[in-house]
């Protein structure tokens, strides 16, 4: 069964962008395979910062943020959430910009809630809890937040700028902001981002303290539209140059 999913999402990638994805091993150039790379490195990193950010209980990206306050209401993992959630959007997706869909779509789809849940079942079995709670260890907590905050900004911004397809929650975004074309995209992502932030806080009320959570989730928002435009405009001229 995992086998034949597989086979009929592979086809179903090439019939969104033949254009990329026509799955011959000898017409696939260097060009995509080390797309293809930086795209499997960022959302194997995103997992695993995320999976830091959720220990310290300071705030995730806002995507997370929303996703972790919905999944704790129902009483599921969030990688099971976010494969149902993200099942949802993508359907949105291939209606309104097929063209956004990739390989990064799918992987980022699956990996990245599961690659989190792992680490943070790893990180559970290996690293005390006073880390993450005692005082005396604030300081270290503070350095592994901001580390976890910096290198998560940074891996999304590789996996979006990688142009093998975006998450269904980053190709709506894209979509929002196509549509209007006078705003620059990192305030479209910002506001975006928020509602994001705002949805999580509706599904946290009354049921956990979300204030502190808020911290990570603020930065996030802030900072990614303008992260991830940097990124980009560094890796078409110093990797993706012809």
């Amino acid at each position: 069964m995992p086998a034949l999913f597989f086979k009929k999402m592979r086809n179903f990638i090439a019939f969104c962008r033949p254009d990329v994805y026509n799955f011959d091993m000898c017409k696939l150039d260097s060009r995509f395979w080390q797309k293809f790379f930086i795209m499997l490195f960022g959302i194997f990193f995103m997992g695993f910062f995320l999976s830091f950010l959720r220990c310290c209980g300071w705030g995730t990206d806002p995507c997370t943020f929303q996703n972790d306050s919905i999944r704790l209401r129902i009483g599921i993992s969030l990688g099971t959430w976010q494969l149902i959630l993200n099942a949802a959007m993508f359907a949105l997706v291939v209606i309104l910009n097929r063209t956004l869909i990739g390989a990064g779509t799918v992987a980022n789809w699956i990996l990245i809630g599961y690659t989190a849940d792992f680490f943070n079942a790893l990180w559970a079995k290996s690293i005390p809890d006073a880390v993450f709670f005692a005082a005396e260890y604030l300081p270290l907590k503070i350095a592994i937040f901001a580390l976890a905050i910096a290198g998560m900004a940074v891996s999304a911004a590789f996996y979006m700028n990688s142009d093998m397809g975006l998450a269904p929650y980053d190709a709506l975004c894209v979509i929002v902001s196509k549509k209007l074309p006078r705003v620059p995209f990192f305030a479209v992502r910002i506001c975006w981002d928020m509602t994001a932030i705002v949805v999580g806080i509706l599904f946290s009320w009354g049921f956990r303290d979300f204030r502190t959570s808020l911290i990570g989730s603020f930065i996030m928002a802030f900072a990614l539209g303008p992260i991830i435009q940097a990124i980009g405009a560094f890796m078409k001229i110093h990797i993706f140059k012809k």
